[in-house]
């Protein structure tokens, strides 16, 4: 095939939305950070998602580190993560310089294994947070994860940087927790080209999050600094883009679950094969669509195949308890994370795909079974 098609790629309106609130910025010359597109995107993000405040920063990383700051961890402290999952939730915890404990998923969601989680409290009963992660847009189990969290006195962050637009019961994932963090990086359901959002119900903490990423500067005439500050705050450009892209999510959100309804059709019947779970209680955004491969044909063999074709596919993350850098920390659960690691794939799952397209991916995989 001479047309490439990707995993997920950014996907501008049609109808030009993004345009005019960069227009915006650029006409009244406020193209640096903050500005009315920051604080408008800020308002209308945490609206949508049912969280009360939010502040807007340059990366979904750099949310989950002032979401660790603001939650008091330090040098030393005890952080419970999600073991499969992408880097950028883990890396902040060292930023801090804080101790991660990984912590296995289970199959019937993907995500923390409340059982498991409920065996690290037992071990490490002073643990400071919890960074459940919303994996592919399925959501956590929140009930049992919130109810243990509450018992134990934690911080709950809820890394939902794939998951904007899923409902776990009727409400958004990001707003359960003490701070819910999401990201507008290139490849996410809607994009800003780079950047992330903080949301929480605690005005106060999402105004010092503010401070701090704006360099901790005091109200005072000259520059002046008592606290360490942090260059993050989104620029009023790129905040441009974001409310633009935010008024296509529920399009954007219908067609990625178009696209898993049609593999799930199309390959369902596939010997070995299975697809990521979805619950009753979970209405998920289906960032990418992903299956486990139980049977002769292999991760490997679809992804080769795939890629002949010039069809972008990836592997289900790699653990962190399995990565060089992490290793060394503890792990709590059994096989899970490592078991989807090795038998799962993500097929291309990118809005702007046409039926055609989703036809010649199926027929490429089918193949492998003939």
């Amino acid at each position: 095939m001479d047309k490439h098609i990707f995993l997920s790629s950014p996907h501008m309106s049609d109808e030009g939305y993004e345009m005019e609130y960069i227009q915006e910025a650029f006409n009244t010359n406020w193209i640096a950070p903050l500005g009315t597109n920051v604080n408008e995107f800020e308002k209308e993000l945490a609206s949508k998602v049912g969280s009360g405040y939010a502040a807007a920063l340059s990366s979904g990383t750099s949310a989950i580190h002032m979401a660790l700051k603001a939650a008091g961890v330090g040098e030393g402290d005890i952080v419970f993560c999600q073991s499969l999952t992408f880097s950028a939730t883990a890396n902040p915890i060292i930023y801090e310089k804080a101790i991660p404990v990984f912590i296995d998923s289970d199959y019937e969601t993907w995500n923390i294994c409340s059982n498991a989680l409920e065996k690290a409290f037992t071990k490490y009963p002073n643990v400071k947070a919890v960074i459940v992660v919303h994996l592919y847009g399925l959501s956590a189990d929140m009930d049992r994860i919130v109810e243990l969290c509450e018992k134990y006195n934690v911080t709950l962050i809820e890394d939902a940087a794939e998951s904007l637009g899923t409902t776990y019961k009727g409400k958004h994932t990001g707003a359960f927790g003490d701070y819910g963090i999401f990201s507008f990086n290139g490849n996410k359901i809607i994009t800003t080209s780079g950047g992330g959002m903080l949301v929480s119900n605690n005005e106060e903490k999402i105004a010092k999050i503010r401070f701090w990423s704006t360099q901790a500067r005091d109200q005072a005439r000259h520059y002046q600094h008592s606290e360490l500050g942090y260059n993050y705050r989104m620029s009023n450009v790129v905040a441009g883009i974001g409310r633009g892209q935010l008024k296509v999510l529920d399009k954007r959100v219908a067609k990625k679950r178009y696209i898993f309804e049609y593999y799930k059709r199309e390959l369902g019947d596939l010997e070995g094969i299975e697809f990521m779970p979805i619950n009753e209680w979970n209405n998920p955004n289906c960032w990418l669509s992903c299956i486990i491969l139980s049977g002769k044909v292999r991760p490997l063999d679809v992804m080769e195949a795939l890629e002949k074709e010039n069809i972008e596919s990836r592997p289900i993350w790699k653990p962190m308890h399995m990565q060089p850098f992490f290793e060394k920390y503890d792990f709590v659960g059994g096989y899970v994370a490592e078991s989807l690691f090795e038998n799962g794939v993500c097929l291309p799952s990118d809005t702007k795909m046409s039926d055609e397209d989703l036809s010649n991916v199926v027929n490429i995989i089918k193949g492998l079974w003939e």
